[in-house]
């Protein structure tokens, strides 16, 4: 090759390489689902790539505010469980608004109005049961009758966020309140760790009943274990996974692209392929999941249950005698 003809291959090439970009982001997403979402976002947009790391939410917000404290940077994007902790991040000025095109094919209630942050898939709570149970509970109330004394588990609101805003939801019902969950504890409900050791209790036969997540239940249900789920009539409780972008954000731009993709019809699809229910409209839900217009979700308020979450907490461990 020639001096002149390599030249000019390398003067081509460098803008290219000169146009590649990073996007850092943070995901509490399962490690094969955060796999998933990049690898198809990195089709999507090629020439970008995305440096993401994988944790508990909790875990994430210590790092990432160790990592501020200490001059290290911060992440562009984060995709994380709960709509509460970006609502905190969201009033202490931590996120950029981004008001994304592809959310209006979205209900309002799931996304923030300014935009600081948009649901990426609905994942409700509801009544898990082992088929080898002599009944079937169809409503929350059932599980404070006498005949389920000593036989529910469910996750503790001081361990799983999910199962926080399970409380706040449920305890905000003028039907149920915070004597819905006295109830619990006197029918020696186990309110303990998080929703996978209520899975393996109610598949085990442990404790026939549990109070857990859906895609859980469903999925092993599929598989053949002796597990069932129930919608129940008062209504689920959900998180909903949201997205939200890093105020200062170093790559605002591609972050921007993210969003716009994990909410558009691509993504959804992607949503529903790892066995999720998608958040947006016109979606189906995934086989064995009813369709999104045949579930009834409870009225939930993120920045109610941000301010009341210390409270809350406190009232719980009273209630189920937590030191």
């Amino acid at each position: 090759m020639s001096r002149h003809v390599l030249a000019l291959a390398c003067c081509l090439a460098m803008p290219f390489a000169a146009s590649a970009e990073t996007l850092k982001l943070y995901t509490s997403q399962p490690n094969e689902d955060a796999r998933k979402t990049v690898e198809a976002f990195e089709a999507a947009h090629p020439g970008t790539k995305v440096d993401w790391v994988r944790d508990g939410t909790t875990q994430l917000m210590a790092r990432m505010a160790a990592e501020i404290a200490a001059g290290a940077g911060q992440p562009d994007v984060l995709l994380i469980a709960d709509t509460v902790t970006l609502e905190g991040m969201a009033h202490e000025g931590k996120l950029a608004a981004y008001k994304s095109p592809e959310a209006a094919a979205y209900d309002p209630a799931l996304y923030s109005p300014e935009g600081y942050y948009h649901s990426t898939k609905l994942i409700t709570t509801g009544i898990a049961y082992n088929t080898g149970a002599t009944a079937v509970p169809t409503a929350w109330a059932d599980l404070v009758k006498p005949d389920y004394k000593g036989m529910v588990a469910m996750p503790s609101p001081l361990y799983s966020g999910a199962a926080l805003i399970h409380l706040a939801t449920l305890t905000a019902a003028p039907a149920l309140g915070w004597s819905y969950y006295e109830a619990l504890a006197a029918n020696d409900t186990l309110a303990d760790g998080g929703n996978g050791g209520v899975f393996k209790a109610v598949a085990a036969g442990e404790k026939p009943y549990g109070v857990l997540v859906d895609y859980m239940a469903l999925r092993a249900k599929a598989e053949g274990s002796p597990i069932d789920f129930v919608f129940p009539t008062e209504g689920v409780t959900y998180v909903t996974e949201p997205v939200a972008i890093m105020a200062g954000a170093a790559n605002k731009a591609d972050a921007e692209k993210f969003v716009d993709f994990v909410l558009s019809e691509a993504g959804q699809n992607l949503v529903v392929e790892m066995g999720y229910i998608p958040a947006r409209n016109g979606i189906a839900s995934p086989e064995g999941f009813p369709a999104r217009g045949d579930i009834k979700l409870m009225a939930f308020d993120p920045a109610k249950t941000l301010a009341d979450t210390e409270a809350n907490k406190s009232k719980f461990a009273e209630v189920f005698g937590v030191k």
